[in-house]
């Protein structure tokens, strides 16, 4: 038999057993197209066409055109919720990202007991957007609560953080920032990946730790600065259950807590304006994709990567 032939032969037997493998892999995967279809696609697609429509969830969808679009021109609470959560994004990415990095390279110096460190440094981020964390805030930094205790033993006198509008947002954006335990893992990770050859020749070469840091750690981690960026810039614009608990469900004081999610959620499931709720979400998403967009843009201007010429 020839060559080509023995070629024929051998692509037909293999051809019936890719099959069944084919059909298997899609019997295994056909609970995730179905969750994927019922409990992602088809909410999505729902809530695209409820965004044109007004329903209050008593009567059916009536359809409406682009009026809840401009009625979100005209709506100042909504512009007051965005530049909320814009100041909250903006504020708290920047620092979260900057602590877990530092408390990563202090770990990577090789301390005693790392695994315990990690794990308890992790744990905020587990635990942060829980419904008993954000009440436990609320009692911290309430008018009793242990901060304005803690001041009072240096003889100043605390204030109602919670109550108060101008600060109000900074406990929540301090409450984001306390939850680092997950970029720092990751940039834990990234940081035992560098080779240590770089830093050798640095050595070899007079640099100090500091220059090291700069012209080698900083350089060989932005794939992993970029990678937490994007991901924590997702999480904080969908934040919602701090604001929720800390404001009694309100915004307040003065809407300085309304995050964009929490007044969603007020027109949804407290006015019952369920497809203006619907085209709020789809707002919020678009800004998400956007942001996300950039970042992916302006990646190719800062994100080093080790195969690169």
């Amino acid at each position: 038999m020839s060559a080509l032939g023995e070629l024929r032969s051998l692509k037909g037997s293999t051809a019936p057993r890719q099959k069944k493998q084919n059909r298997a892999a899609f019997l295994f995967l056909t609970p995730w197209f179905l969750g994927l279809a019922i409990v992602t696609v088809g909410p999505m697609i729902a809530s695209l066409v409820l965004a044109f429509t007004k329903y209050n969830l008593l009567s059916p969808p009536r359809f409406t055109g682009l009026a809840n679009i401009e009625k979100m021109l005209g709506d100042e609470r909504l512009h007051t919720s965005l530049g909320v959560t814009f100041q909250y994004v903006f504020v708290s990415v920047p620092l979260q990202l900057a602590l877990a990095l530092l408390l990563a390279v202090v770990l990577d110096r090789g301390l005693r007991g790392l695994a315990f460190y990690r794990s308890a440094f992790y744990l905020p981020s587990l635990l942060g957007a829980s419904v008993a964390i954000a009440m436990l805030w609320r009692q911290i930094f309430g008018v009793d609560g242990l901060v304005n205790i803690v001041l009072g033993w240096f003889g100043i006198e605390g204030q109602g953080w919670i109550s108060s509008p101008d600060t109000a947002l900074g406990t929540l954006i301090l409450l984001n920032v306390w939850t680092f335990g997950s970029p720092m893992v990751i940039f834990l990770a990234g940081l035992r990946q560098i080779p240590a050859m770089y830093y050798e020749a640095a050595s070899v070469d007079g640099a100090n730790r500091r220059q090291q840091f700069w012209r080698i750690t900083l350089p060989m981690l932005t794939p992993i600065i970029f990678f937490n960026l994007v991901l924590q810039i997702i999480h904080a614009f969908q934040s919602f259950t701090q604001a929720f608990i800390v404001s009694g469900g309100t915004g307040g004081p003065v809407d300085s807590t309304l995050f964009a999610t929490l007044y969603l959620y007020q027109k949804g499931f407290t006015n019952l304006e369920m497809g203006y709720a619907s085209a709020m979400a789809w707002l919020l998403l678009l800004i998400i994709a956007a942001f996300t967009a950039i970042n992916f843009w302006a990646s190719k201007y800062w994100v080093f990567y080790d195969d690169q010429d």
